[in-house]
């Protein structure tokens, strides 16, 4: 069945795609758009991750959107109070009503010819397929796959009689009230589902491999609480909050890089006040240099309260085998267990896993580069919202939606009907967007996947909030590495 044609498809009803539909909708309000959602609801990965204590891993000035003001005082939020607040936001400003719901994006072709992509959707209520069509895509899924997490087969698990869990399918009955738990990861889920579990749990225990830098933050931002209390009014504490973070978070991400030994030595510092002794630091020690893995923050140090209380604890070895009771390890300990929590990372992919393909010709996302960070190389009419790996991911998304709008403004001024982004053979590397600096699991298990890094702008990926807000925001659009085209034969509804 084929449907009416938009002037905007966006595939995702999460941050990103909010993001996208609001600035549309006060930028371009003369543009139709369509959201397609897979989910049953708005939110995405906030929608579908419901494990216990699941929060923001960015303070909330700058993980809330830029033009509606997030006005809490807890530093990092919990999933319910985000997806909230997701809701509220694309109600505010129209976007609800655009969205439609249960439907998962499997193909989309652009027709050079007839200027437009068309898109086949499965509607997975009904299982009909669905065509819809479109001058402009807009993939704002991320890039976690959102149907399966990342997990390892272990030796022995079948062998194991309790309940084994991923986060990211987290059983809604699931009652661990005075159970053993061991929680296998030390990344953001694994640090989080420890205080949250150990508060009812017998005991949970978090096995890692390897150690991470964990960093503690007020559970409450003391300064905008001041603020507060001197009546300074709430859109005033919003912006400045929100200025102060973005330095903050760049300030400590560029020290990390360039002063690791001396940042080191802070934050392994600050840990050890925290443990009071109580915990051997080799547990927090890390083997690598701060931030080439993401840097892991924990409200209250409700982390190190619970580890100290003895309701929890770490253990950093490596699994030899399940057993039918719990987890033996190479050193030969054995773990107790009756629930066992794999928060073993993500698995990655782009536009939800749906095929791309330019004229007839398939696009492999991992051999394109990103203009600007939004536009991939050689494919008209297309952008991905990708976040940030070393700061808010909303800070790239809205600098990226406000980009797009810019552009859709400057096409239709312009009278253009298609732009391409092309690359030279000399803007291209081999590394990935993710994995020029960072290690992590994720990060390694994503460059099968991700766009290539650029060797110079407007093709290099810089994770820099103040650079990209310089290119999105304030540079011309009509850029000489952009091919603007039209016009196209008329599109048929």
């Amino acid at each position: 069945m084929e449907y009416e044609h938009v002037d905007v498809l966006i595939i995702g009803a999460g941050l990103s795609g909010v993001s996208a539909a609001c600035h549309l909708s006060t930028a371009n309000p003369g543009l139709s758009y369509t959201i397609l959602e897979r989910r049953t609801r708005i939110g995405g990965t906030w929608d579908l991750f419901r494990y216990p204590g699941i929060r923001s891993d960015s303070d909330m000035h700058t993980f809330g959107f830029g033009f509606r003001a997030w006005h809490g005082t807890k530093v990092l939020a919990d999933g319910t109070a985000i997806r909230r607040y997701l809701q509220a936001t694309a109600d505010e400003h129209g976007v609800t009503d655009r969205v439609l719901f249960g439907r998962r994006a499997v193909r989309a072709d652009w027709s050079g010819d007839e200027g437009r992509w068309t898109v086949e959707t499965l509607d997975e209520a009904t299982g009909e397929t669905e065509i819809r069509t479109a001058r402009f895509l807009v993939g704002a899924t991320g890039y976690y796959d959102h149907d399966r997490g990342h997990r390892p087969e272990f030796p022995g698990e079948e062998r194991f009689g309790g309940t084994l869990v991923h986060p990211q399918h987290w059983p809604e009955d699931l009652d661990h009230t005075g159970r053993r738990v061991v929680v296998i990861g030390s990344g953001a889920t694994a640090i989080t589902l420890l205080p949250s579990m150990a508060a009812d749990a017998a005991h949970v225990t978090m096995l890692q491999r390897s150690p991470t830098y964990i960093m503690a933050l007020p559970a409450d931002d003391p300064v905008s609480l001041l603020l507060r209390r001197l009546r300074v009014p709430a859109r005033l504490v919003h912006r400045l909050g929100r200025a102060r973070n973005i330095a903050l978070q760049r300030t400590l991400y560029v020290l990390c890089r360039r002063a690791p030994r001396t940042m080191r030595r802070i934050l392994l510092g600050a840990v050890r006040a925290r443990l009071g002794g109580a915990v051997d630091m080799r547990h927090f020690t890390p083997a690598y240099k701060p931030w080439d893995q993401r840097l892991c923050v924990v409200p209250g140090g409700d982390l190190f309260t619970t580890l100290r209380s003895g309701r929890a604890s770490v253990v950093t070895d490596h699994i030899d085998t399940f057993t039918e009771t719990g987890i033996r390890l190479r050193s030969g300990e054995e773990i107790p267990a009756d629930i066992v929590v794999t928060a073993t990372g993500l698995r990655m992919q782009l536009a939800g896993g749906m095929e791309l393909a330019v004229d007839g010709e398939p696009v492999t996302t991992r051999d394109r580069l990103l203009h600007k960070g939004v536009m991939l190389d050689g494919v008209p009419n297309l952008a991905m919202i990708i976040g940030y790996t070393n700061a808010s991911w909303t800070l790239k998304a809205d600098l990226a939606s406000a980009y797009l709008s810019r552009l859709l403004t400057h096409m239709d001024r312009h009278g253009h009907t298609s732009v391409t982004p092309v690359a030279t053979e000399a803007d291209r590397s081999p590394v990935s967007v993710l994995g020029e600096s960072l290690t992590s699991g994720y990060i390694a298990r994503g460059d099968a996947t991700m766009p290539r890094q650029g060797t110079r702008d407007p093709w290099r990926v810089r994770n820099d909030y103040y650079h990209d807000r310089r290119a999105l925001r304030r540079s011309p659009v009509d850029d000489p590495a952009l091919r603007f085209e039209g016009p196209a034969a008329p599109a048929r509804t």
